[in-house]
């Protein structure tokens, strides 16, 4: 840290809109000063963007551009970062900080790190940094860090979204409106009440909680799992059964909503065997990472039908191949990885960039709460959060993705 010298910056971003930039719908967004547990927003000394615009594609390029070159260092930014002619595997060899994101991650697998002397800085922008081989990281002395809470209730909003999509049956429905149809008997004919229903979440962290925060008006009943229990006065005010194990949590829910972050311990944690521990006709959301759940056993439990339904915005890889079996499966809801890049989270993590940049380049401490892996091992949210590992095994197939429908 703190090095003067001319730094090369590596940052993969999704591609841009087919129009760039795009008509936005709002002109402003609102201003927030603290997330709900007290931390403050990013503060970086100032911002070179328009919060609100789009900022996660290659021409927003994260509102770094000025910034960094008037500091003296180099930026490259690109969408091509699969397969081993791509511009991210020819520029990371002599890259010193690479910033990817968790919507088009960047994997940063063993053999990348190991060809990467220079690398002494990963950062997510957005949350979960699952894509970096975090024990090669560890290793090499690279010091990991991620933008946390910048989109965690955006992604609890998201996940609120498809609870409700799955349960009413929300998308054939307005499939029939779009065809041109009124056929109310086939439009309400898996359609039901989430009233009363079991709901529960894996994981109650910041997003985990949110959820649960957010779905206690809906007059369900609410159940948890997770390493670190609540505090009892917020299971009394939520009205929330804790659990001791994942099969106990899902034997008993109707609804099951993924939280938890990728890690060795969490790869394909739903597999055949857990998935059979659930009702018939249940349900899961999972907005967390697509790895924790076992690609075909959720198209074996969608076909049999013991699954009524399964969304979500993560997939493995990412992007997804064109021929990915989620994109067929019967009764999903899944959309792109993008429940935590509105408009409105993209401002809080390119801010949040910022101020991790002004930091490494001053010398100065990066928030502990930003802190993944440092000085050779877990640090920060890091420690608490994942186990040492690698979970990136598999990504070359995200090379397989093509743009624009396959073409």
């Amino acid at each position: 840290m703190g090095d003067k010298s001319k730094q090369k910056i590596l940052c993969v971003l999704y591609e841009d809109s087919e129009k760039y930039p795009p008509e936005y719908s709002r002109e402003t967004i609102p201003v927030l000063s603290h997330y709900p547990d007290g931390q403050t927003m990013p503060s970086p000394r100032s911002i070179d963007f328009t919060p609100g615009h789009l900022l996660g594609s290659v021409s927003g390029e994260l509102g770094l551009r000025r910034f960094v070159t008037d500091l003296g260092h180099e930026l490259i930014v690109t969408s091509d970062k699969d397969g081993p002619e791509s511009e991210f595997e020819r520029e990371l060899l002599s890259a010193d900080i690479v910033i990817s994101q968790p919507f088009w991650p960047a994997y940063l697998t063993a053999e990348r790190i190991s060809r990467s002397p220079n690398l002494k800085l990963a950062i997510t922008a957005g949350i979960g940094s699952d894509h970096v081989d975090l024990q090669s990281a560890i290793d090499a002395n690279i010091t990991v860090c991620e933008v946390t809470w910048c989109n965690s209730i955006s992604v609890a909003e998201h996940a609120v979204m498809q609870m409700l999509a799955l349960v009413r049956d929300y998308i054939p429905q307005y499939q029939w409106v779009v065809k041109g149809g009124w056929n109310i008997a086939d439009a309400a004919s898996r359609s039901y009440d989430i009233e009363g229903m079991n709901v529960g979440v894996v994981a109650a962290g910041r997003i985990g909680l949110a959820v649960l925060k957010r779905m206690k008006p809906f007059d369900v009943n609410l159940h948890y799992f997770d390493k670190h229990r609540l505090a009892p006065a917020v299971e009394e005010e939520l009205g929330l059964t804790f659990h001791e194990s994942v099969e106990s949590l899902v034997s008993v829910c109707d609804v099951v909503s993924i939280h938890c972050p990728l890690h060795p311990e969490t790869e394909h944690m739903f597999n055949d065997e857990l998935i059979s521990k659930m009702k018939r006709g249940s349900y899961i959301v999972n907005t967390a990472r697509g790895k924790i759940c076992d690609r075909d056993a959720i198209v074996r439990a969608l076909e049999s039908g013991h699954l009524a339904g399964y969304a979500g915005d993560v997939w493995f890889p990412q992007p997804a191949p064109n021929d990915h079996p989620w994109r067929t499966m019967p009764n999903h809801a899944m959309t792109p990885h993008t429940s935590g890049t509105s408009l409105s989270a993209q401002a809080r993590y390119a801010a949040g960039v910022r101020e991790i940049l002004e930091c490494w380049f001053d010398g100065r401490p990066i928030r502990d709460e930003y802190l993944i892996v440092q000085g050779g091992g877990l640090a920060g949210t890091g420690a608490h959060s994942y186990t040492e590992g690698n979970v990136t095994a598999g990504s070359a197939d995200a090379s397989r993705y093509k743009n624009r429908l396959g073409q």
